[in-house]
């Protein structure tokens, strides 16, 4: 009395792993290993970019908070007491401006980088094509954002250059 068809089993589905783009011939199998295996990187730096911003924002906090104590330390410099006040103010409030700026301005890479690999670990646990679009779409924001940094940061070169120049015959006239 063997019955092959027993109904108190619990039943079974033939489930497969989706990957509609390798079946596509969109995306290779290299391809996917190559992106699982960069995934846990990119994670990993976007979190010490958080972390990097932060600090970053600390910083700048603490340089405009202590800039009576560096108003100080630039009065022990031998020829400009007369001017230590306005130079640790002015150096410790610049120097915490930029470092908020800096903050502010590292966070999007940050973020960037972070969603493009945790939507490439999105798209390896269930092949949904959105997901990998979504990293694609990080990875571009991360390289036009920092195209675009690249580009202000050529824009200033010449003038800190003039601003050098004049300081310099500014000082040497002085």
């Amino acid at each position: 009395m063997s019955d092959t068809n027993n109904p108190y089993q619990s039943p079974e589905a033939n489930v497969s792993p989706v990957k509609p783009l390798v079946s596509q011939g969109l995306l290779t199998e290299t391809m996917l290993i190559h992106l699982k295996g960069a995934s846990p990187w990119l994670r990993f730096i976007g979190i010490l970019g958080f972390i990097s911003c932060g600090g970053m924002f600390l910083g700048g906090i603490g340089f405009i908070a202590l800039f009576s104590t560096v108003s100080e330390v630039w009065g022990s410099i031998p020829g400009i007491e007369a001017y230590s006040d306005v130079i640790g103010a002015v150096f410790a409030a610049s120097t915490g401006v930029l470092f908020l700026i800096y903050a502010v301005l590292y966070l999007f890479p940050s973020l960037f980088i972070y969603n493009f690999g945790n939507k490439i670990r999105s798209y390896m646990r269930n092949g949904a094509d959105q997901d990998l679009e979504a990293a694609f779409k990080n990875n571009k924001s991360l390289w036009k954002y920092l195209g675009i940094l690249a580009i202000i940061s050529l824009a200033f070169i010449p003038v800190l250059v003039i601003a050098g120049i004049i300081a310099a015959v500014v000082m040497a006239l002085g």
